[in-house]
């Protein structure tokens, strides 16, 4: 396995306990996802202190959606931060921008298909068009990447779909929605074990709770690795 195909989530209040679970881990871990719920809480410093203190790759989690000269100024003032993965919502509009805004950094932009903690009812309560998730993750995803984002964020049901479409070639997929066997899935709805994610065609999987809930969580992280290691 790549060292860096686990990202694992730092879903935590903020950045004390986020640097806290960091320093637990030490070098098992290459790779840290920080989101909204911490950014209020020291998020961005982190970051910078992950990736530039302690050499981490990090994969700020922001899901950015709104018009597009506001993503492209967001992005643009975010890239400074020398990161490397960014999300946004997969509609092409908000993606050129994202590109747009990213243009001469090393900052990957990824479009959000659906989210894994939603099922086909969520999207009739969303008043999105009709189809099978499968469908639409992979339309979403097509679109996404036709309008120049660097990879996908969609759960593990869809890897293999995603995968095998065209526009796929040299893009990343990244899975959220992994839970490690015996694992209770939480609010994530479209889940799969690390080691069918990665044998169906994802370059990085992301697990949070698992390992952040855990009482030893050096030693999920261990299993996740060890499970990967046998693809």
């Amino acid at each position: 396995m790549s060292e860096d195909q686990l990202i694992v989530a730092l879903d935590l209040p903020d950045a004390l306990q986020g640097l806290a679970l960091t320093e637990r881990l030490g070098d098992s871990v290459s790779f840290y996802k920080i989101g909204l719920g911490m950014l209020t809480g020291g998020g961005l410093a982190l970051a910078n202190e992950l990736k530039h203190d302690h050499g981490k790759r990090i994969f700020l989690d922001l899901k950015l959606f709104d018009i597009g000269a506001t993503v492209e100024a967001a992005v643009k003032q975010l890239a400074k931060f020398d990161l490397d993965f960014l999300t946004v919502h997969g509609d092409p509009h908000v993606v050129r921008a994202a590109v747009n805004g990213a243009s001469g950094s090393n900052l990957k932009i990824l479009a959000v298909t659906i989210l894994t903690s939603l099922n086909r009812s969520d999207l009739d309560q969303c008043c999105l068009k009709s189809g099978s998730m499968s469908d639409l993750v992979q339309e979403r995803a097509s679109k996404a990447l036709i309008a120049g984002a660097n990879g996908v964020i969609a759960s593990p049901h869809e890897v293999a779909f995603i995968r095998k479409l065209p526009e796929s070639i040299n893009r990343l997929i990244i899975t959220p929605g992994i839970r490690p066997q015996g694992s209770p899935a939480g609010d994530q709805k479209r889940i799969s074990t690390p080691k069918e994610a990665i044998s169906n065609g994802a370059d990085h999987i992301v697990v949070g709770r698992p390992i952040w809930k855990s009482q030893d969580p050096l030693k999920v992280v261990q299993e996740i690795k060890k499970e990967l290691e046998s693809i």
